[in-house]
């Protein structure tokens, strides 16, 4: 049997504020999907993105309990110029989004920044120099 990556899945304590941070990077989520206990997206080339509550996460694993530690996940999103990182970060900080990393030129050749979403999983705006 071939495996195949599919999905990358999401835990996240309040659906509304997360669909909310990640609408903010350009994915197409219905506004009525804030209310729902799993949503899901198609990315480009195939790959989705899901979201599920805590709550839908337990109604399978009781015993489900966050990871533990700084990181759990980070997803990259590639910006078109160097000056969409920079904007980009200053906008969903300015929301109020937790921002860990300020844009900065990395010394492989990129402009990045590092911001978190608000389950506390990185995400990264990225953009060649």
């Amino acid at each position: 049997m071939a495996l195949t990556f599919d999905l990358i899945g999401l835990v996240v304590a309040d659906m509304g504020r997360s669909l909310a941070f990640y609408r903010r990077l350009g994915l197409d989520l219905p506004p009525e999907a804030d209310s729902e206990p799993h949503v899901e997206v198609a990315l480009p080339g195939g790959l989705r993105l899901a979201w599920d509550t805590v709550e839908t996460i337990r109604s399978f694993d009781p015993d489900w309990a966050p990871p533990q530690g700084d990181h759990r996940v980070s997803l990259a999103f590639r910006c078109d110029s160097p000056s969409e990182v920079d904007r980009t970060y200053d906008e969903l900080t300015g929301a109020g989004h937790h921002g860990h990393k300020k844009p900065w030129d990395a010394f492989w050749g990129q402009r990045y920044a590092i911001v978190h979403d608000p389950d506390g999983n990185s995400v990264d705006l990225f953009a060649n120099a």
